[in-house]
This record gives structure tokens, sequence and C-alpha cells, in this order.
């Protein structure tokens, strides 16, 4: 089964600064070293408290995560390019274009728009934390 998955993934959002480093994280540590995996944003954006918390809740963590562009990848040579943003959907396109590369849109809800108590907010960043779980169980099994 191995041998039918990706062997290099990029994830992409707007900052890479919640969602594409905590799918980076999730499939990271899910495949271990089965899969190549990094995370760019279409702009890059500040690294996020709240994505780092909730990630450390599980026992990851993002602290030394650095936010960075699509313009900033050493290598442009991925299998897949998971979008999670319609913005990282256009860019993931151009990048890919006349390559052989596929790209996946998985449009995720961006939870650093929650302006409510610290609560909803973190309920938020699990909730995303959650979905992208299930997404990476289910497109990458073991």
């Amino acid at each position: 089964m191995a041998s039918e998955l990706p062997s290099s993934v990029l994830f992409a959002c707007t900052r890479n600064s919640v969602r594409s480093p905590i799918a980076e994280a999730l499939l990271r540590q899910y495949q271990r070293q089965r899969i190549f995996v990094d995370s760019v944003g279409v702009r890059p954006g500040e690294p996020d408290p709240f994505a780092n918390q909730v990630m450390e809740e599980i026992g990851l963590s993002l602290a030394r995560h650095r936010p960075k562009a699509f313009a900033d990848l050493e290598d442009s040579s991925f299998d897949l390019v998971v979008s999670l943003s319609p913005e990282a959907q256009h860019s993931a396109v151009e990048l890919t274009r006349g390559r052989a590369c596929e790209v996946e849109y998985w449009p995720i809800l961006d939870p650093s728009i929650v302006e409510e108590s610290r609560e909803s907010v973190l309920a938020a960043y699990r909730a995303i934390r959650d979905e992208l779980k299930r997404r990476i169980e289910a497109r990458f099994p073991r």
C-alpha cells in the first residue's frame, strides 16, 4: 500500500501559519519517514500561538515552524500539492502547470478569523486540526 502513496506532498494555504503547518505536522507524524512533507503559503504570515497550542495538546509542536511562501521553496518538485484555501489553490495550479503533479483542493475554514472568547477560538482551531487529521488518515492510509 505504501508504494501507492505519493513520495512527496506539499500543503498550501494563505499564510502558512495555521492550516498548512498543522497538516504538514500531522502527515509527517502519521507517515513518519515514508513521505517527504512540506508546507507553504501564498504569502508568509506570522507563527500562530493557537495553532501551536492545539498541536501540543496531541503531542506535536509547531514551535520551530517558520512560515514561508511559494517563492521560498527550495525544491518545487512534489508528487501532490494539497491546497487548503482558494488563494492557495490558484497558486498550486500555477506551480504545477506543465508538471506531472497532482493537485487536490481541501477547503478548510481559516480558524484565525474567529473573534470570540479564547475557548471559542481554541475550539475552532481544534476542529480544523481534527478535520485535517481525518482527511490525512483517509487520503494517506498506512
